[in-house]
């Protein structure tokens, strides 16, 4: 072997041959541009809405903040709270002060209109497993008022407190009217409800089988951002709605580029909206993020 041959390692090779995901995670002017682009839609989708709208856009290799819109500001969440009710089922799971597989008959005063299917049952048992899992796919509103009533209303608010999300805070149980009429609403930021959800994709703080779980159920949830990335791409997700009000939360396992995005409505003259702006908010972020995926700093497409 000749000394020219010696020194050129396979470390040194890699420096002449950088995949397209080296090259795209440099920053240069032109992925700059194609940002700010982003940026543009973005601004162009929330001056259609006759509403208010907030968003985080999150790149999840890097942490970076991509793109936002009073991310810090306090929503109504709707049902998109159910995120941090899981992250504490599933961790008061892992600490051994709650058991998810034993079958318990329902309590008919924890029974809650709107959304599910509980309340059409007559005698159902049934495990804090499977409570947690209609409460996110189904969006059933008495099995997550069971799942409050096991981990406790305020143990909530304090978990989140405690892992920096302050601005979460579960102050009623589904359907409680009177609650409604007090101010009472549940409430966070997109900030802050991106973060929960990132919490549970990656198991932080919790063991692998609960962050598995978690993910599982996730994973089965329907909604405005699910309905436009591509199938074949992992979205874990959660959905909220009320009179004025949309919002959603989800992770976009993009290969190579996964992604985080919140997006939160209120004010809502009309809520088809809200739900439009969500999708359209998602699709400009996933077509960002696939470009990226896919291609070198200077923009050609991986063959």
């Amino acid at each position: 072997m000749t000394p020219a041959a010696t020194i050129f390692t396979p470390a040194l090779a890699a420096l002449f041959v950088l995949s397209p995901l080296c090259l795209a995670s440099a920053q240069g002017p032109l992925q700059d541009d194609l940002r700010a682009q982003l940026t543009a839609r973005l601004d162009a989708i929330v001056r259609s809405v006759d509403g208010v709208v907030g968003y985080v856009v999150v790149d999840l290799t890097s942490g970076e903040q991509v793109a936002a819109r009073l991310e810090r500001e306090p929503f109504p969440t709707a049902s998109a709270i159910k995120v941090p009710i899981l992250y504490e089922l599933l961790k008061r799971a892992d600490e051994g002060t709650l058991e998810l597989d034993v079958a318990t008959p329902l309590d008919r005063s924890q029974v809650a209109g709107g959304s599910g299917v509980l309340r059409h049952l007559t005698t159902p048992a049934l495990s804090l497993r499977d409570h947690a899992a209609l409460m996110m796919i189904l969006s059933d509103n008495t099995a997550t008022n069971v799942v409050i009533d096991a981990v406790g209303m305020a143990s909530v608010t304090a978990r989140m407190q405690e892992l920096g999300l302050g601005d979460i805070r579960l102050r009623r149980k589904m359907m409680d009217d009177a609650a409604v009429r007090r101010g009472d609403e549940n409430l966070a930021s997109p900030a802050s409800l991106l973060k929960s959800t990132e919490l549970l994709w990656k198991g932080e703080g919790l063991t692998p089988a609960r962050r598995d779980l978690g993910r599982e159920i996730m994973l089965l949830v329907s909604g405005a951002i699910r309905s436009i990335i591509p199938s074949r791409i992992a979205v874990f997700s959660k959905t909220g709605s009320l009179t004025g009000v949309r919002a959603e939360t989800a992770i976009v396992d993009l290969p190579n580029a996964p992604f985080g995005i919140a997006v939160m409505t209120t004010y809502l003259k009309e809520d088809a909206a809200g739900s439009r702006a969500i999708g359209e908010i998602a699709a400009a972020a996933y077509s960002y993020f696939d470009r990226v995926a896919t291609s070198g700093r200077y923009g050609r497409r991986s063959p």
